[in-house]
């Protein structure tokens, strides 16, 4: 069994990540969005959004690739009150999927920082919205100022293949990389943010 983590910012896809791979029915932890939360939960870019995730959510998916692996799937709340749960779902995982939306790829600055911070081999996948805009690879991996070893792929998030490809490459790229301990720093910049 591999462990993966799926993490981004606010509305780029998670759920529907878990969701379009999960050979079973996917845990969510949906809510309806409040007026309690506007003040942080911005929709600029996701009006139609209505539900947000406030745990986790959990899928699993069995490879014959070219040994029998189960992979299990945990996306992340995306806003950054969440961020302690980020590290509890990182512990014990082989690598983490950051989903990534170009029209406000600054939700993404966390994500990417924390797989940083923390040691997690990690790529960026990014979602492929309806109407948006396509950058090249390059011009994301510069936006998001990652190193040249972090592999940055493109997907569908509602589509079974794509979906599968970028795990596939997930998990290529973590058991090529130096593996760490996630670890929860004492002082994380991220969690005084």
């Amino acid at each position: 069994m591999l462990k993966t983590v799926v993490a981004g910012g606010f509305g780029v896809g998670k759920t529907t990540f878990v969701g379009a791979i999960s050979e079973i029915p996917p845990l969510t932890t949906e809510e309806y969005l409040t007026q309690a939360g506007a003040a942080t939960d911005h929709l600029t870019g996701v009006e139609e959004k209505t539900t947000t995730t406030v745990a986790f959510d959990f899928g699993r998916l069995s490879l014959d690739v070219p040994v029998p692996l189960e992979l299990l799937l945990f996306g992340t709340p995306g806003q950054e009150r969440f961020l302690d749960i980020w590290y509890d779902l990182s512990a014990g995982a082989v690598g983490a999927v950051v989903l990534v939306d170009t029209r406000r790829l600054e939700s993404s600055f966390t994500a990417v920082s924390f797989f940083e911070q923390i040691g997690l081999p990690f790529l960026v996948a990014v979602n492929e919205f309806d109407g948006a805009h396509r950058y090249d690879r390059d011009e994301v991996r510069a936006a998001l100022n990652l190193p040249p070893q972090v592999p940055v792929v493109t997907c569908d998030a509602r589509n079974t293949s794509s979906v599968a490809t970028v795990l596939l490459t997930l998990v290529r790229h973590a058991l090529t990389t130096t593996p760490a301990t996630p670890a929860r720093p004492s002082d994380s910049p991220l969690l005084d943010a």
